[in-house]
């Protein structure tokens, strides 16, 4: 993630490890000492890289029906023959790898979660461009479970996304609200350049704005930012990447409690509060400057700092000025998120 590798080396020490050491790479599942799928159709063998706040699949899958009737029962080889190919495996409760790589298949994204229509974004996850992705995530449940059963647990997570949807819309809004009226603290003008090189606020993101007051000009998208950017923006960014991702990764996995209680939906109630009463003090403080007439000017430490000038943004401000990421890199590789074929996806 882009907000992520800004960071100097050592910050993003965890990310590296997965995302550039072992990614893509057999040895990964295998294990390079071994490389026995018995070993790869472990449920743990996935735990190392699918796990924490941004990602929380196993957590989800650990603490969920499906997780403790695996850890239970993973010892009895009457209940899983971890010498049988995963075609042909009649578990007594399903792992990662008969979910996510049904039958051996090795595109894990086929039956994934993390996409448009099974979790985080708003789009309508009825219309018919999701459907086939759809059907086949549901007729993986039908394996063990009645079609009926399958469809009732798919309508019962849309459910669920949709009723974070009104809080994450909301918890939005009243970030907007206070950098259009010019209450954030920061302003975009007053911080250090994203990691792209751009000053457009950090939760505007695509190129579907044109108000000045963002930072942007028509056609321009923020950049989300994890560092130097206003707390209000900060439990924005939390209550989505990480209170909505328990939420829906917890009902994708039978984990109740991490869609409800562990940080799911009471998570984003707690947070959208905040974000209220943060912004209700900020109105309040700027009320109080005004009426004394005292003229606030952001601190210099929001522009510069001995470990700000390590991110890419304030790389790019200074050797290549007036230029952006965009600008440099007009269609990188790395952005690109279509390399699987359209009907593999």
């Amino acid at each position: 993630c882009a907000w992520s590798i800004e960071r100097p080396p050592g910050d993003t020490a965890g990310c590296t490890f997965c995302h550039t050491s072992s990614e893509e790479r057999c040895s990964t599942c295998h294990q390079r000492h071994q490389f026995d799928p018995k070993v790869a159709r472990h449920a743990e063998q996935c735990k190392t890289c699918h796990w924490g706040k941004d990602h929380r699949d196993w957590e989800a899958y650990d603490i969920g029906l499906h997780g403790v009737v695996y850890q239970v029962n993973k010892w009895d080889p009457k209940q899983f023959d971890w010498t049988k190919k995963l075609a042909d495996a009649d578990y007594v409760g399903p792992t990662c790898q008969y979910c996510h790589m049904r039958g051996g298949h090795h595109n894990v994204q086929r039956f994934g979660t993390v996409y448009t229509s099974m979790g985080m974004s708003m789009a309508d996850r009825g219309a018919p461009i999701w459907k086939e992705k759809r059907d086949r995530w549901a007729s993986v449940c039908d394996d063990c479970h009645s079609p009926r059963f399958a469809r009732e647990n798919l309508q019962a997570l849309d459910e669920a996304v949709k009723d974070a949807g009104l809080k994450y819309r909301e918890t939005f809004q009243i970030a907007a609200d206070l950098v259009k009226d010019g209450v954030a603290d920061p302003m975009p003008k007053d911080l250090a350049a994203d990691w792209s090189g751009q000053h457009v606020w950090s939760l505007k993101i695509g190129a579907y704005h044109d108000d000045p007051a963002f930072g942007g000009k028509a056609g321009e998208s923020g950049e989300f930012r994890m560092s130097n950017c206003t707390d209000i923006e900060r439990l924005c960014f939390e209550s989505v990447g990480y209170f909505q991702t328990y939420i829906y990764k917890g009902m994708a996995h039978g984990s109740w409690n991490d869609a409800t209680y562990s940080d799911g939906s009471f998570g984003m109630d707690r947070w959208l509060v905040n974000v209220k009463q943060d912004a209700s003090q900020a109105r309040r403080l700027i009320a109080l400057e005004k009426k004394v007439g005292m003229t606030w000017v952001p601190e210099n430490f929001w522009k510069t700092g001995e470990w700000l000038d390590q991110l890419t943004g304030a790389y790019i401000v200074k050797n290549h000025p007036g230029k952006t990421i965009f600008d440099l890199c007009p269609d990188p590789g790395w952005l690109d998120t279509h390399h699987a074929p359209a009907e593999e996806v």
